[in-house]
């Protein structure tokens, strides 16, 4: 009856409107008073005890710092790197969209504002190229899901701090996944410019010469830098992961304000609040998880799940896809990263009762929750790109369904291949 009340008062409030924060707070502090025998004040307890982990401290400082490199010129460098590397290849411009995400994926890890930076630069090129607007809007969405798999993430470092996952080993688990996903998305755009469906999408430009090459290369050295300093002083010992993100903070104002020069110090008090807001709404998200995961896990939910997924099937793959799909089912609903919050306890539970890598279930678990936030109905990140195309959103589902079918494959292969996520991890394993 309490998971019924739960789930079912949480439901109500989405539908109704009200912020997912608030939601879940709502919903939390209800059960906590229905539960017998149980002091209201350990809401207060478990909500301050979910934020007070030293790993989450990184979160502010990679979210500024994403904001300093989006504002700061960072994009159009990325793009202008991204054409002259990939423009001569049928399709370009939709191959140009994947590697930008991808390069940029290294300073925002967010999905959301990968989708809506790259999109404002390279969508409207698009269509001047005679890309469908759906077409142009599908390639720059299911592009961006990209950006938490590839480090540094900001979804990573709340997985590894909910978890106690390492971090640092999150970082290195994700860049086979993340690259391996790019370069088959870009395989997909060069298989549907050959089939002469689209005529726009196999046009193609002059292979860069070597002096265009530098100079792609000198606009964006600084951008494509910074994973090698961030990821090489991590494993290197040089600093901590959590330590990262200041340093992070600090390269990308030195680069934005001094080398890029389009922020000044009249635009910093902006881009701070920006971030600042951002962080406030992600840790609350995260604080208030907190109580309604000591709800779960007091009334056995965990258990629960289990046993159902259990008396499916005993085969290990089977249940871990069946949670996995949960995921990506929820999160076409709801927003991303509360879903993922809520059943990151869940999935742990299972992954170690089955026996699968924590840095493999991390890295499915990101994946399986980016996929829902492409797939219609609510899809933000299709809203996202659909609102620069300006199309009709239909359209745009229509483009991206095939992307997104490819995607799913991808992450069952990842199930069965463990090795593309744990290789790397386990290579700097001393």
């Amino acid at each position: 009856m309490t998971l019924i009340l739960l789930f079912g008062g949480l439901l109500t409030l989405v539908l109704l409107g009200f912020p997912v924060l608030l939601s879940i707070g709502l919903t939390s502090a209800a059960g906590i008073l229905v539960l017998p025998g149980v002091n209201f004040g350990l809401f207060a307890q478990r909500t301050f005890a979910m934020i007070d982990s030293f790993s989450l401290l990184a979160l502010p400082y990679f979210i500024l710092a994403g904001a300093l490199m989006a504002q700061g010129g960072l994009s159009r460098a990325l793009v202008g790197f991204a054409q002259t590397l990939v423009g001569h290849l049928r399709g370009s411009l939709g191959h140009t969209s994947v590697v930008t995400c991808t390069a940029m994926a290294n300073v925002s890890g967010s999905s959301a504002a990968e989708a809506a930076t790259v999109g404002s630069i390279l969508i409207p090129e698009m269509k001047r190229e005679g890309y469908p607007g759906g077409l142009a809007s599908a390639i720059v969405a299911v592009s961006a899901i990209i950006g938490p798999i590839i480090p540094p993430s900001m979804t990573m470092i709340v997985y590894g701090a909910m978890t106690g996952v390492s971090i640092g080993g999150l970082f290195l688990a994700g860049i086979l996944p993340g690259l391996g996903l790019a370069v088959l998305l870009m395989l997909f755009i060069r298989f549907l410019a050959g089939t002469g469906r689209y005529p726009a999408l196999a046009k193609h430009s002059k292979r860069a010469t070597i002096i265009e090459m530098i100079r792609a290369v000198g606009s964006a050295w600084v951008a494509l830098l910074a994973p090698f300093i961030i990821l090489g002083g991590i494993f290197a010992g040089v600093f901590t992961a959590t330590e990262a993100g200041v340093v992070a903070c600090l390269y990308s104002a030195v680069v934005s304000m001094l080398i890029y020069r389009q922020i000044g110090l009249k635009d910093l008090p902006r881009i701070v609040l920006d971030a600042a807001v951002t962080t406030a709404m992600v840790v609350g998200i995260i604080a208030v998880t907190g109580a309604l995961g000591w709800i779960l896990s007091y009334v056995n939910f965990n258990e629960l799940v289990l046993g159902f997924l259990s008396s499916v099937s005993d085969n290990k793959y089977v249940i871990v896809l069946l949670m996995l799909s949960i995921v990506l089912l929820l999160t076409m609903f709801l927003e991303a990263l509360p879903v993922l919050i809520v059943f990151v306890p869940i999935a742990t539970y299972v992954g170690q009762t089955y026996g699968f890598d924590p840095l493999q279930l991390g890295i499915m678990m990101i994946l399986a929750n980016q996929i829902g936030a492409v797939s219609p109905p609510v899809a933000v990140l299709l809203f996202v790109t659909n609102a620069i195309a300006k199309v009709p959103y239909m359209e745009t589902v229509r483009h991206a369904a095939p992307f997104i079918l490819l995607v799913v494959a991808y992450l069952v292969l990842l199930v069965f291949v463990p090795q593309i996520s744990t290789f790397i991890p386990h290579l700097a394993q001393p």
